[in-house]
C-alpha cells in the first residue's frame, strides 16, 4: 500500500527534528568552546529549524483531518497557516542573533580569533544540511506540500550560510582579523531575517483565495471547450486547499434543454476538468441558459477576460 501524504510529511518532519537537533547542539557547544559567534549563530538557526519541523509535524496532522460541520472544506489550509508560523519563528531568531551580535560589537567583546576546532563542525553541518535540503525538497515535491517545500528552502539557505561561515573562518585564520567572526554572525542574522521574510510572502496566494499557477485558468477553459454543449464559461474561480484545488464556474447551455440534460452537461464539465487537471478537490458547476446576462456579477474570470488580460500584458 502506498504511503499516505500525511505520513510522508510527518516522517520528513521527524527526520528534520532529529537532524537539526544534533547539528544545533553540536554547533552551539563547539561554537562556545571555540569562541566563534558565527558558529553559535548558525547553531541558533539550526535550533529554529527544530521548531519549524515541529510545526510541520503538527500541521500535517491537522491538515489530514476530514471535513466537519465547522470546517466543511476540511483543514487543508493548516499548512498555509503553518508556513506563516515558520516565517515568524525564523524572523525572531534572526533579530535576536543580530541584536546580541551588535551589542557584543559595541561593548568590544568580539576581540579574539576563534579556535580552529570550529572548522570541522561547520563542515559536518554543511553535509548534514545538504542532506536535509535534498530530502525535504524531494518529499515536498512528491506530496506537493508548500509547507515542506518552504522548510526545504530554509535548509538550502542554511547550506549557503554554512559555506559563508566556512569561508569566513578560513579568512579569519589566514589574516588574523578577530572582528571577522562577529561580522559573519551579523551577516548570518541578516540572512536569517531575509529567509523569514521570503517564506512569509510565499503562502499569500492560498490565504488570499488565489493560485500561483499562471496556466491554470487557460487549462480550465480548454477542458470545458472539449465538452459538447458547454458554452461561455464565466465567473470562474479557483482556490487552493493545501495541495488541492476547488473550482467554481458558470457554464451556459441551450435553454431548450431539460433540467436533466443540462445537469448531464454540467457533470461532463466536472469530469473533464478533473481528468485534465491534477489534484482537484471539487468542481462546482452552475448551469445557465445560453445568452444569459447578469449585470450584478462581479467576480471570477471568463475565457474572454483571460484573453483580454493576456493581450494587455503583451
Amino acid at each position: 500500500m502506498a504511503e499516505t501524504r500525511q505520513r510522508q510529511i510527518e516522517r520528513a518532519s521527524i527526520v528534520g527534528i532529529a537532524g537539526n537537533g544534533a547539528l544545533s547542539a553540536a554547533q552551539i557547544l563547539i561554537g562556545l568552546l571555540a569562541g566563534s559567534f558565527a558558529v553559535v549563530g548558525a547553531g541558533i538557526d539550526a535550533a529554529t529549524d527544530i521548531v519549524t519541523s515541529l510545526i510541520t509535524l503538527f500541521a500535517a496532522g491537522i491538515a489530514a483531518r476530514p471535513p466537519d460541520h465547522a470546517h466543511p472544506y476540511g483543514y487543508g489550509r493548516a499548512e498555509a497557516i503553518a508556513t506563516k508560523g515558520l516565517s515568524f519563528v525564523i524572523l525572531i531568531a534572526g533579530f535576536e542573533l543580530g541584536y546580541s551580535t551588535v551589542v557584543k560589537l559595541i561593548e568590544g567583546k568580539a576581540g579574539h580569533i576563534p579556535e580552529a576546532v570550529a572548522l570541522p563542525i561547520v563542515v559536518i553541518t554543511l553535509m548534514g544540511k545538504i542532506f536535509l535540503a535534498y530530502y525535504k525538497n524531494r518529499v515536498g515535491k512528491r506530496t506537493q506540500s508548500t509547507m515542506l517545500l518552504a522548510d526545504a528552502r530554509n535548509m538550502l539557505n542554511d547550506v549557503i550560510l554554512q559555506l559563508a561561515i566556512l569561508v569566513g573562518l578560513l579568512f579569519t585564520f589566514v589574516f588574523h582579523l578577530s572582528i571577522m567572526d562577529s561580522l559573519l554572525a551579523l551577516g548570518v542574522s541578516l540572512w536569517i531575517i531575509w529567509v523569514g521574510l521570503s517564506i512569509f510572502w510565499q503562502g499569500n496566494a492560498e490565504l488570499m483565495e488565489g493560485v500561483d499557477d499562471p496556466t491554470l485558468y487557460a487549462r480550465i477553459f480548454a477542458a470545458i471547450a472539449a465538452v459538447p454543449g458547454a458554452h461561455h464559461p464565466h465567473r470562474t474561480r479557483a482556490r487552493k486547499l493545501d495541495n488541492l484545488l476547488v473550482i467554481d464556474l458558470d457554464v451556459e447551455v441551450d435553454g431548450r434543454l431539460s433540467v436533466a440534460e443540462g445537469h448531464e452537461i454540467g457533470k461532463r464539465v466536472e469530469r473533464r476538468i478533473k481528468a485534465d487537471i491534477d489534484n482537484v478537490y471539487d468542481v462546482i458547476v452552475h448551469i445557465e441558459p445560453l445568452g444569459n446576462v447578469e449585470h450584478g456579477e462581479r467576480y471570477g474570470l471568463s475565457r474572454r477576460t483571460l484573453i483580454e488580460e493576456d493581450r494587455d500584458e503583451r
